[in-house]
């Protein structure tokens, strides 16, 4: 009896703590500390040759050591620091805009985007705040946005196209 016990003990154990973590899934922000996408790195801190040579801070403004961060940033990730604060488009990304807007751009795709974010929160509200197991928000917001690979795959492949290699499909 007693290790008939400890085997569904251990069995519930096992089959908990596979709930445990759900990464970049949980949309919640789930403490106080700071927002991790707007900490900027600073570079080292030097000494100066001569300290009464110091400007007076100025609090939100620019310090000696990142004279300008942001333009810093996006040089780091492949950009040009010159077109920072700029609307235009360059020239290089002309193609590349015309082909993205070939069907045309909606002027007010941040409301949709609002208005659609709106009715699935009321949706999920009527549904009743208490679950017994934790739900997956991330899923349910993106569920008619997902595209199966291998459904996909096969649309390509009967269109006539060259697809690359993919594993067989998995049982449905």
């Amino acid at each position: 009896m007693r290790t008939l016990v400890g085997l569904v003990v251990l069995a519930l154990a096992v089959g908990v703590s596979g709930c445990s973590n759900k990464g970049l899934h949980d949309l919640r922000h789930n403490g106080d500390g700071p927002d991790e996408f707007l900490v900027m790195p600073a570079k080292p801190l030097t000494m100066p040759v001569e300290l009464r040579a110091l400007p007076e801070p100025t609090p939100g403004g620019t310090n000696i050591t990142d004279i300008n961060p942001n333009a810093e940033a996006v040089a780091a990730l492949g950009g040009k620091p010159d077109m920072l604060g700029q609307t235009a488009v360059p020239a290089t990304d002309a193609a590349l805009l015309a082909q993205a807007s070939r069907y045309g751009v909606p002027a007010d795709t941040r409301v949709a985007l609002a208005e659609a974010d709106a009715k699935f929160r009321k949706r999920s509200a009527r549904s009743g705040r208490f679950r017994l197991f934790p739900v997956d928000r991330y899923s349910q917001a993106y569920r008619r946005d997902k595209i199966d690979p291998f459904d996909e795959t096969q649309r390509w492949r009967y269109s006539g196209r060259e697809t690359p290699t993919s594993p067989p499909a998995r049982n449905r």
